[in-house]
């Protein structure tokens, strides 16, 4: 068994909490979670979605996104409609105020990406990013 440092999947739990560290105070700063960016930016740019389709797109499990859906809609930042054509599904999109929100904000993020890829090196990311999406399309 290969030593517990050489584990891929805390290695990937270690790179993530690394990259996080970029992006963490510009979130704290803005007032959002993670996983609450994470939802913004996907309806941002995903547009309406179901709240099973939002769930897998940002990697959030059912009850943490339903807790954040719910304070949301609370505070004006996401819209729920039930479909046309299927009344058991609920749709979920942003408002103007939440998209605003997200344009707002999103220069600070922008620029935290750009000190993470100023560290590691274009060329790398992109490496790493490729590598990455290999490792996401495994079959088990």
């Amino acid at each position: 068994m290969k030593k517990l440092e050489e584990s891929l999947t805390l290695q990937l739990l270690r790179a993530r909490e690394s990259a996080m560290t970029f992006f963490r105070p510009v979130l704290q700063e803005a007032g959002f979670t993670e996983q609450q960016w994470r939802v913004l930016r996907v309806l941002n740019d995903h547009g309406e979605l179901e709240a099973k389709q939002l769930a897998d797109l940002c990697c959030i499990l059912s009850p943490s996104l339903t807790r954040i859906i719910n304070r949301f809609v609370e505070d004006g930042m996401i819209s729920r409609r039930r479909s046309s054509q299927d009344q058991r599904i609920t749709l979920l999109e942003l408002t103007d105020a939440a998209r605003k929100l997200v344009d707002d904000h999103s220069p600070d993020v922008d620029a935290a990406y750009a000190k993470l890829i100023g560290q590691l090196g274009e060329k790398k990311l992109n490496q790493l990013s490729k590598l990455l999406d290999e490792v996401i399309k495994l079959d088990p």
